[in-house]
């Protein structure tokens, strides 16, 4: 039977054995059906959704808000944009021709969608004066529209499938649709609405918390990742905003330059944490050499482990069959 959610593959012997035993993440991020939910794919270019997943996320988003918004003051926003764009095109083409997941790769891709998904967003409101409402009500669209496609193609919206070229496509799209409207957002509520950027930076730290929480409890946990995703752009983009800018605009005053070494720092250590440890990999989609052969701390058992039980049902089933 063809299974549409494993990419319009079969399913092999031993599958259901080894989807079983597949990790569950930690926070929304993982599709149910029918009460159930949905394996990770094997060999899928996203992270697993771990503390770590949101971590690195929220560093992403303040650091591309201020260093867009030091390049632009430092180089101009006509050596800056063009910059952005270029090392945007490189981060992009680097994890698109990888074949599986790696650290580094993801994370420098989602680095250069958060600084160009800034510039754009900083240039549609102020080179061409477009109200931060605006932008943000136009942005919204836009992500339903991408969102909307990509389940009307592929029947799902669950981050554990980006396991095909158009899946992966799907999800960069709505990955730098989600980054432009944090923008927008964070802004209209900073500066239209008058919130200021630590008063933003409360709001949304607790609209964060409100799907994450849903999502533990077994709410739909496909929406509620999306949700949690989108609303970490203006939060993290909010505290970074509220450390560099000068107290006369409501910050620390730290400076963009600062802020942006620091995160850049904090992201640059968290990822090669994770290049060691492996926390973000289900162990099947590691290269065979480094997966664990007995049970890790955290509970994921390895490849062996997991195709042990399906391989003892086979070996049985023949017996049978020649008995």
């Amino acid at each position: 039977m063809i299974n549409r959610e494993h990419g319009g593959q079969s399913a092999s012997p031993g599958t259901e054995g080894r989807v079983l035993q597949q990790p569950t993440g930690t926070g929304p991020g993982e599709q149910r059906s029918r009460g159930h939910r949905a394996p990770r794919h094997r060999f899928s270019k996203v992270p697993e959704v771990t503390a770590f997943f949101w971590i690195i996320k929220i560093l992403t988003t303040g650091m591309g808000e201020t260093a867009s918004d030091w390049m632009a003051h430092t180089i101009g926003p006509l050596a800056s944009v063009p910059l952005g764009f270029v090392v945007f095109v490189v981060a992009m083409a680097i994890q698109l021709r990888s074949k599986r997941y790696t650290p580094w790769k993801y994370w420098l891709a989602v680095v250069m969608v958060s600084v160009f998904g800034t510039m754009i967003a900083d240039a549609i409101h102020v080179g061409l004066g477009v109200p931060y409402v605006v932008s943000t009500v136009v942005f919204a669209i836009v992500l339903a529209a991408v969102l909307y496609y990509w389940h009307a193609s592929q029947g799902t919206l669950s981050v554990h499938s980006i396991n095909t070229k158009q899946r992966e496509l799907y999800y960069w799209a709505t990955v730098i649709t989600t980054f432009a409207l944090g923008t927008a957002a964070g802004d209209m509520t900073a500066v239209t609405f008058h919130w200021g950027y630590l008063g933003s930076a409360v709001v949304f730290a607790i609209a964060f918390a409100i799907p994450m929480m849903l999502g533990r409890i077994g709410v739909n946990h496909v929406a509620m990742f999306w949700t949690a995703y989108i609303i970490t752009r203006p939060l993290g983009a909010s505290i970074a905003d509220w450390m560099g800018m000068p107290a006369t605009r409501g910050g620390l005053g730290w400076g963009t330059g600062t802020v942006t070494v620091l995160w850049s720092f904090m992201i640059v250590v968290c990822v090669i944490v994770l290049g060691r440890s492996h926390k973000d990999v289900d162990p099947s989609d590691l290269p065979r050499a480094q997966r664990p052969t007995t049970q890790a701390a955290n509970g994921h058992w390895s490849v062996r482990d997991q195709r042990r039980p399906a391989r003892q049902a086979d070996v049985s089933a023949s017996k049978r069959r020649f008995q």
